[in-house]
């Protein structure tokens, strides 16, 4: 199992994230469900080429995905998504050997409309060589008070197999649910109020196979030993966002978003975002964003652990470390079919690129241990940058 940066879309809107791979589907989709509330999306097709850099690891591959509504009553979506990952990171390069692979997902949601309330049931698949996974999930998006508020809620139920490439016999479950409960609040005729909470429980084999800790170790000539990562088996997690857009007079709008977390490993995170949208003349449209994002570690991570054995848990994973990251963001719209082309009613063409820069507080580049000049734990803290590409059309017919 290996946490990799990865570059989603649903339905056309492309999302980076930093997150595990095989529980990002089962979130996208409970999000996915609760857009469009008392009105079904129109009929569309998405065509997705995405590309991330960075820290040593590439992603590329593409992502399609099909909307088509049977009366207007019930709609049906299919998704098809591609990573093709060749990682030589600084876990993989200090412990193991640089790999290639390639994650396939497919995934499908049925919409349903009755008056005022859309529902949802969806299922997605995951697989690669080391790692399946599969995602079931509901959701209803109710509309009330004269559709000015949207009250949504869904849970989702995640069942994996996390296997290791280099061992037939190896093989764990992975267990996870997922509750989500959002309002959403037209405030005034230009502002629109969101707020979100999630709760995540996870049980099974939660860590990487592969990764491994360090300790200090003055019999090796090195000065450092290693031993397996050793994760508990459940982790409960909370997260709760506010987000707010206004609506400028010149068709513009303004983005603020906030968003805490916190699980039982003792990490806290807080996440701000602003954004701009802008429209300009013959369909073109540009936004901009900022984001920073700032967390604890966990209470059972280290960079160097004193001694072999040094506690019951044990990680080095630096996506549990002490860390934050700033993302600037950019996107550029173009409509160019506005008014209806043979079948197509529209479609846009958008390109879209973040620039991200993670700076760690606790993890050192172990690349560059030496016994005698620079011995474990006291190398430079490791920090990276990494750029995101996305470029998508839409097709409404």
């Amino acid at each position: 199992m290996r946490v990799v940066p990865v570059v989603v879309v649903v339905a056309g809107v492309a999302v980076t994230r930093q997150l595990n791979v095989r529980f990002a589907g089962l979130c996208l989709m409970l999000v996915g469900s609760a857009a469009g509330a008392a009105v079904l999306p129109d009929d569309r097709a998405d065509a997705l080429y995405h590309s991330y850099e960075g820290g040593g690891v590439e992603i590329t591959g593409p992502s399609l995905l099909v909307l088509k509504k049977f009366g207007q009553s019930v709609a049906v979506t299919g998704n098809y998504y591609v990573d093709s990952i060749s990682s030589a990171s600084i876990d993989v390069v200090t412990t193991a050997s640089p790999y290639t692979e390639q994650r396939t997902e497919y995934s499908g949601t049925i919409d349903y409309l009755h008056g005022n309330s859309v529902m949802s049931l969806s299922y997605g698949n995951s697989s690669e060589s080391d790692y399946e996974a599969n995602t079931a999930s509901f959701g209803i998006s109710m509309d009330m008070f004269g559709n000015m508020t949207t009250v949504t809620i869904g849970y989702a139920y995640g069942w994996d197999t996390v296997e290791r490439s280099d061992l037939s016999t190896f093989s764990e479950d992975v267990r996870r649910h997922n509750y989500r409960v959002g309002v959403s609040q037209v405030l005034t005729k230009d502002m629109i109020l969101e707020m979100n909470y999630e709760g995540i429980t996870d049980e099974g084999f939660l860590n990487n196979p592969y990764r491994q800790v360090r300790y200090v170790d003055s019999i090796v000539p090195s000065g450092v030993g290693y031993q397996n990562e050793v994760y508990p088996n459940t982790r409960t997690s909370s997260a709760v966002a506010l987000r707010s857009k206004y609506y400028l007079p010149w068709r513009a709008a303004l983005l603020g978003e906030y968003r805490y977390f916190t699980d039982t490993w003792d990490i806290d995170a807080h996440t701000f975002k602003l954004g701009y949208t802008h429209p300009l003349a013959g369909g073109w449209k540009v936004e901009g964003s900022y984001r920073f994002y700032t967390q604890d570690a966990a209470d059972f991570y280290s960079d160097l652990f004193p001694f072999v054995d040094a506690q019951n848990f044990l990680a080095r994973d630096k996506e549990l470390s002490n860390f934050t990251s700033n993302t600037l963001g950019v996107k550029v719209s173009y409509e160019f079919i506005k008014d209806g082309w043979r079948a197509v009613d529209r479609a846009s063409l958008n390109l879209a690129y973040d620039y991200i820069w993670f700076d760690y507080d606790d993890f050192r580049d172990a690349r560059q241990t030496d016994p005698v000049t620079q011995p474990a734990g006291t190398e430079p803290l490791y920090d990276f940058t990494a750029g995101v590409l996305q470029l998508y059309l839409s097709v409404w017919f």
